[in-house]
């Protein structure tokens, strides 16, 4: 497999995760509809449970694919991501449709961590950088499109289509690889299965100060952006009337995200991850406190809630981006391990907290505004407590840190 068709495999079955998120948005409305769902916050499940799926599950995959190769593990991750898609189709109960989308976040598990665990094989530093850089590039393009993809399915046909069509996605990725992508781990490299090693892990992150705290950051920003995409559709539809526009509006955010993507890679190398994720963080927790404020007194008009809603989002880019970084700093040869149990922990948690305050969602703002100020203001307590007292320098380590940026 040639450089090109190697980055366009890996973009292509990282961002089948995104696509099984975000083009469920415009339909939740229908699926609630059609399996009579009787209470409409409800609806919000069928993208919570999947990312309680998919963090659950992180945590065993990367000893799976040490222990037997990525290869395997791949497939098997393809296979369950595409025929629970299937079934979804076929779901005759809401029940039954969340218990098939906590299946399609297992398999989603698989394929992200196999697929990022194949590039760290197959390059490393700068080449590894530039090969993810090209990846994500796909993959922030998915987030704009794919709210689109779904509201065209239900307008032309119906709900049970965007599992049809996600999981044709799935099937032509699963031969794609089956034929085209050999396996990168070789067997001298490959670890044993044990229990006492994932444990071992837990132990040294849950440990060390910097990991853990971060990682408790991690979580709370992981479920402001659970809780924004669960309750997004009714925002639009409920709050503002405006369902049709939700696709365009959601690609203007996502535009927002990669745009803050790239400018945090081009001025951490100025100023360092700490002081661009601990001024983001203030900022977003101040940002979203005025809009819990203003939503207070009412309903704020589309635009102020649009505006907040975009740069908070932004906000939340680059605080997500540093705040992983930073967390693996002290973990070294663990780095791999440190990865799993950090994302098996962030997303899990993440997807129980931004999904209670989605369930709190009473047609006003102030439950999402409200969460978001107290996610962010838990998260300057863990800072906090990670950097015993002091933000935006790490103690006796400012030149180190402002190196470390450099590279990232």
């Amino acid at each position: 497999m040639g450089l090109v068709e190697f980055i366009i495999t890996i973009a292509l079955m990282t961002a089948s995760v995104a696509i099984a998120i975000d083009s469920m948005l415009p339909a939740l409305t229908s699926i609630g509809q059609s399996l009579r769902v009787a209470n409409a916050n409800d609806a919000q499940l069928v993208i919570a449970v999947f990312f309680f799926g998919f963090g659950f599950s992180q945590i065993f995959f990367g000893s799976l694919s040490d222990a037997f190769g990525r290869r395997v593990v791949l497939m098997g991750g393809l296979a369950v991501f595409t025929l629970s898609m299937f079934a979804a189709s076929q779901a005759a109960s809401f029940e039954q449709l969340l218990a098939l989308r906590f299946v399609q976040g297992i398999g989603a598990a698989a394929i992200r961590i196999t697929t990022l665990a194949i590039v760290r094989d197959c390059f490393g530093g700068r080449e590894m950088a530039r090969v993810m850089s090209y990846v994500m590039i796909v993959f922030m393009i998915v987030p704009i499109v794919a709210p689109s993809f779904g509201q065209l399915v239900v307008f032309y046909a119906s709900w049970h289509w965007i599992f049809t069509l996600i999981g044709c996605i799935g099937f032509v990725l699963f031969f794609w690889a089956l034929a085209r992508m050999k396996e990168s781990l070789s067997r001298e490299e490959r670890l044993p299965l044990s229990a006492s090693a994932v444990f071992a892990g837990f132990r040294t992150v849950l440990t060390n100060r910097i990991t853990c705290g971060y990682m408790i950051g991690m979580t709370l920003f992981t479920a402001v952006i659970c809780a924004y995409i669960v309750t997004v559709q009714q925002v639009f539809g409920e709050v503002y009337g405006l369902d049709e526009w939700l696709p365009i509006a959601f690609a203007g955010t996502a535009g927002g995200i990669a745009a803050a993507n790239f400018a945090n890679g081009f001025f951490v190398r100025s100023f360092g991850m700490r002081r661009i994720s601990h001024a983001a963080m203030i900022l977003f927790t101040a940002l979203a406190a005025s809009g819990y404020g203003v939503s207070l007194g009412g309903t704020p008009t589309f635009v102020v809630s649009y505006v907040l809603f975009s740069v908070l989002l932004m906000f939340f880019a680059v605080i997500a981006t540093n705040f992983t970084a930073i967390s693996l700093e002290p973990m070294g040869h663990l780095a791999g391990t440190a990865t799993a149990i950090t994302g098996f922990v962030s997303t899990t948690g993440g997807a129980l907290l931004g999904g209670a305050v989605g369930q709190l969602f009473d047609g006003t703002l102030e439950p999402l505004f409200g969460g978001f100020a107290l996610f962010g203001l838990l998260t300057i307590l863990a800072t906090l407590w990670a950097e015993k007292g002091r933000l935006f320098t790490h103690p006796g380590d400012q030149d180190a840190v402002h190196d470390h940026g450099a590279h990232v």
